[in-house]
């Protein structure tokens, strides 16, 4: 395959997780299941949490399904169709990022998107199922301990890429692009934070299952 083509398909794979990570199935599950847009309560956040809030626990399970679904569909799927055409390591993890960052900044909803923790959750998945699992144990831990999703999300948003490293090339091969991607969505999940981390400092964050008014 000529160098064009190579690039060219690299750039429809980026193009394509991003699209993926623009699917908004908070609004996508809310309106299928009759229930109100959730950017128009509560946090105004079209994600999971804010879902839950409605009352809703199906829904917000839906949607946290899809959000982490899309972000594992667009990075698997990339490493696959990358290593049959003999792209770099590099294009997986902007692939990685994009379908991350289609979620923050969808082109669906005006690029007013999520958070992103679900599809962040999706996209370590397809690196490695330890590596979501170790975020993910980190997260659950310590929304538990506290009731605080924020909370959650914040501290694990440090600590993914600080396991990325450590287990590199010993629980997970160990991919430059791929760190660096990491390293990036986390620095964007805790700009995204930055609200809740104020509210947090002041005692103003709402715990998990209560209702924001």
């Amino acid at each position: 395959m000529s160098s064009a083509l190579l690039a060219l398909s690299a750039l429809g794979l980026i193009i394509a997780s991003y699209l993926i990570g623009s699917i908004p199935f908070a609004v996508v599950v809310s309106r299928a299941m009759g229930l109100k847009d959730p950017r128009t309560f509560g946090s105004g956040n079209p994600g999971a949490t804010n879902v839950l809030r409605s009352g809703n626990k199906a829904a917000a399970a839906l949607t946290l399904l899809g959000d982490a679904a899309k972000g594992w569909v667009a990075v698997y799927f990339a490493a696959r169709i990358a290593e049959d055409l003999g792209l770099p390591s590099v294009v997986v993890a902007i692939c990685a990022l994009a379908v991350f960052l289609g979620h923050v900044f969808p082109v669906f909803l005006r690029f007013k998107g999520g958070k992103g923790v679900a599809t962040a959750l999706g996209v370590l998945l397809a690196v490695s199922p330890w590596l979501a699992f170790a975020t993910a144990a980190t997260w659950l831990i310590i929304a538990y301990v506290t009731r605080y999703s924020s909370l959650a999300a914040i501290l694990s948003a440090v600590f993914a890429p600080l396991f990325y490293l450590l287990g590199g090339n010993i629980a997970w091969p160990l991919d430059k692009p791929m760190a660096m991607a990491i390293v990036v969505i986390s620095v964007v999940l805790l700009f995204r934070h930055k609200a809740n981390i104020s509210r947090l400092m002041t005692g103003k964050e709402s715990r998990i299952g209560s209702a924001k008014k």
